[in-house]
């Protein structure tokens, strides 16, 4: 069985230095809530996961699928509980990518195999929050 670590350490303030594999992330929380705004703040971390994760799977099936792409990007948007330990409860990703019209369909089961069988931080997702996609063609 696969197990992952990442060490996080405390700097003062409110603020946290994560190694995650050797990368290093501030993690930290705005003036208001006691932080100096060192860094991203976790809940947003995890939404960086989410698209990093699927955005990875994308770019490679469409590379084995042979498709030529340019300006992919991708935005999540997602949506908080009101409770004190608010949770997503809502996220939508959107795809933007500029490809030729006839390789649209092959976006599309790029986007729906990353979706319901590679993207593992989607599957996580799915056991809190309604997670749905949207596609954007430029």
């Amino acid at each position: 069985m696969a197990t992952s670590s990442i060490n996080a350490v405390f700097k003062g303030g409110m603020n946290f230095t994560a190694d995650i594999n050797g990368h290093k992330i501030e993690i930290d929380t705005d003036e208001s809530r006691g932080g100096k705004n060192l860094g991203t703040r976790p809940k947003a971390l995890m939404l960086a996961s989410l698209a990093g994760c699927t955005g990875l799977d994308v770019v490679g099936i469409l590379k084995k699928m042979r498709v030529n792409f340019s300006d992919l990007s991708i935005k999540v948007d997602a949506h908080l509980t009101e409770a004190e330990a608010a949770i997503y409860d809502e996220v939508t990703i959107n795809y933007s990518i500029k490809v030729e019209k006839e390789d649209e369909p092959k976006v599309e089961k790029a986007v729906k195999l990353s979706q319901e069988k590679y993207c593992g931080v989607t599957k996580m997702f799915e056991a809190f929050a309604k997670v749905s996609h949207k596609i954007h063609y430029l």
